[in-house]
């Protein structure tokens, strides 16, 4: 049996974690893009990503989940595209300690909307713990809002244990979208 390769997008603003992520599971050093930043809310952050982040890990029979993590500033958008080409899901990482998260949700949900509205999708709020306004709620509200439907949880995507439960959600979510396509297929329904 030939292996699979499985394509997965990390998404968010700047700083919210998605090179993070992508490190904290990937089987391999990741493979970065980082040029220095021109926003100046993110001080602290010097570097961002300018195509994306890259990983990789093993699967059962041979097959492999490949990382992908988008540049979160505007101006290497051009790149969204690009990478969601082929994603089977995707992970949208929002920064709570951010002016606006909630708009920054929608934003980048909107941009992914092909993906998300397929129900391959999670949002991971982070920062939570520092910065519990708003809270998950709020985001289930404006996600309601959009006319999609998307688990939203608290994540340190420092923590390993927490970008692997995003991806069970997510496969659960991934496996129940492909049978219930299935089931259409055959009239089933």
């Amino acid at each position: 049996m030939t292996a699979k390769d499985y394509k997965l997008i990390f998404t968010g603003t700047m700083g919210a974690g998605k090179t993070t992520a992508i490190a904290s599971i990937s089987e391999i050093p990741p493979v970065r893009t980082d040029v220095a930043t021109s926003e100046s809310q993110l001080a602290s952050k010097t570097t961002t990503t300018a195509a994306f982040d890259y990983g990789e890990v093993s699967l059962p029979q041979g097959d492999i989940l490949r990382l992908y993590g988008t540049p979160g500033q505007t101006r290497f958008s051009f790149m969204w595209n690009i990478l969601s080409e082929g994603a089977l899901g995707v992970i949208v990482l929002v920064d709570n300690s951010r002016p606006d998260p909630v708009q920054d949700m929608r934003d980048y949900v909107d941009a992914f909307r092909d993906v998300v509205g397929r129900s391959r999708a999670v949002i991971g709020i982070g920062r939570m713990d520092s910065h519990p306004d708003p809270d998950i709620d709020v985001y289930y509200d404006a996600i309601g809002q959009l006319g999609l439907d998307a688990p939203i949880m608290s994540v340190d995507v420092r923590r390993r244990d927490d970008v692997l439960v995003m991806l069970d959600v997510l496969f659960n979510q991934i496996e129940a979208a492909e049978a219930e396509a299935e089931m259409d297929t055959v009239g089933i329904a």
